[in-house]
């Protein structure tokens, strides 16, 4: 087919044609979790909408060819207030320890049980800390930074297209809930690139004293690191647009003297829970966890590839509802969809062109549910459905069925066939319908030696 990639770049407001710096070596960041906390089903959709796009790359430039970088911050006010919380008699250090790396290994499991691949590199912010350390340099040695009241700032007016990603020009900025004010800074939309550490709090050494990392200046330094100066698709939330984005670009490209930071810039629309923003003081904050583990969200777990499947149902700019309604239906839609594995078969060319127009999984789904009616029909349709079906990241997986539920299955595969054999119908009917609606079902042939009915059975999918 005619392959030609379409993002929709929200520094251009208009959606492009993708062409890579490096088409040997595609490279794409997105900002990750703050490990303090469980991840919510609002972090969920970030984690899915790239992956997606990263199965993509992959499928079209080699899995060799494609660098995917999803940062971990582990440096952040949030989680030393949670370190103090819940480790209180533990000197800091191995408390931020002891939370950091919990929530991280949870985000792992969560994101793996939501069909996502591992990123190439996950850079810590811990890890990155002289990179950091290097571009604040750069930045007051060029005239982009300064020192006052202990920290290091940013000097947004010393940047004169500063605010082309959020379309806020200098002027006409308030300051509020997402910039802080402070009469040391020159301008009020000036940012900390490094603020000095107390005795009780996490530091490094650096030219301006014991500190650590104002939240903006990680990224910079670990995308910088990983992918270059300047590289290809750059992605997050639409809530990081501003302010933490557009600093991003800030000091990235006053840095290195460069015209961006990022081609292409994407970003996925907001999640609600039925209806309402989701917040814990409402009662409708829901955690990966407990969406796969726990009974908080309709009574009952859900699968990974539901939920993934719920969050593909809706364009990743689009707001989406998250509700028990979605959930229901991007189960009995899978439900329909037969079992199958990746043989090496080439994706549907609709499923591909769906989603080379900007990620387009609605009509890749939709797509993918015509496939699998076909292949439930036409086993050799079955392999290019599993090549569809893995490319969106949701193939359904063949359940699996302990022993003695097998055992019992088998019981009553014998009872139905003694059934038959006294021409007890209604009865044989009754076992089947009984089977059939727990998901099993029953294919009656003959024995190739005695002539004997026989039965077999396999779950539906």
């Amino acid at each position: 087919m005619s392959f030609s990639l379409k993002l929709y770049n929200t520094l251009t407001r208009e959606k492009q044609a993708f062409s890579p710096i490096d088409a040997t070596n595609v490279r794409m960041y997105v900002c990750g979790p703050t490990v303090y906390d469980y991840a919510h089903i609002g972090n969920a959709r970030p984690a899915i909408v790239f992956d997606t796009l990263y199965r993509l790359l992959r499928h079209v430039y080699g899995e060799n060819h494609v660098t995917y970088a999803r940062n971990i911050t582990d440096v952040d006010d949030k989680i030393n207030a949670r370190a103090l919380r819940d480790h209180p008699g533990l000197p800091l250090n191995d408390a931020i320890r002891l939370v950091t790396e919990k929530t991280e290994t949870q985000y792992h499991e969560d994101t793996t049980a939501l069909g996502c691949l591992t990123p190439t590199v996950e850079p810590r912010a811990t890890d990155n800390i002289p990179q950091m350390i290097d571009i604040i340099e750069k930045l007051i040695a060029r005239g982009h930074a300064y020192v006052a009241a202990s920290e290091v700032l940013f000097d947004t007016k010393s940047m004169l297209d500063y605010g082309q990603l959020s379309k806020r020009p200098l002027d006409e900025q308030q300051a509020g809930a997402r910039v802080a004010v402070d009469a040391h800074k020159k301008n009020p939309g000036d940012f900390v690139l490094w603020k000095l550490s107390s005795h009780n709090e996490p530091g490094w050494e650096s030219p301006w004293g014991r500190g650590r990392p104002g939240w903006h200046i990680e990224c910079s330094a670990m995308s910088q690191r990983y992918l270059g100066e300047v590289f290809d698709i750059h992605g997050g939330g639409l809530d990081l647009i501003f302010p933490h984005h557009e600093n991003e670009i800030a000091q990235s490209r006053c840095a290195h003297g460069t015209q961006v930071m990022a081609n292409v810039w994407m970003h996925n629309g907001f999640v609600q829970v039925e209806g309402r923003k989701m917040s814990k003081s409402d009662g409708n904050f829901i955690t990966i966890y407990d969406l796969l583990h726990t009974e908080t969200f309709g009574g009952r777990q859900w699968p990974g590839e539901v939920l993934r499947l719920a969050m593909l149902m809706t364009h990743y700019r689009e707001p989406i509802d998250f509700s028990l309604k979605r959930l229901e239906e991007a189960e009995r839609l899978i439900a329909k969809w037969p079992a199958a594995e990746v043989s090496g078969a080439a994706p549907c060319d609709t499923v591909l062109n769906a989603l080379a127009d900007d990620l387009n999984t609605v009509a890749a789904v939709q797509a993918l549910h015509a496939l699998a009616q076909e292949a439930n029909v036409d086993a050799m349709v079955l392999p290019v459905f599993a090549a569809s079906a893995a490319l969106l990241g949701v193939l359904p997986k063949k359940a699996e069925i302990d022993q003695a539920v097998a055992s019992a299955i088998d019981t009553l595969v014998e009872m139905r066939l003694e059934m038959l054999k006294a021409k007890n119908f209604p009865e044989a009917d009754r076992i089947r319908n009984e089977l059939s609606e727990k998901g099993i079902q029953l294919k009656d042939g003959k024995d190739a030696a005695t002539g004997e009915r026989v039965t077999t059975w396999e779950l539906k999918r």
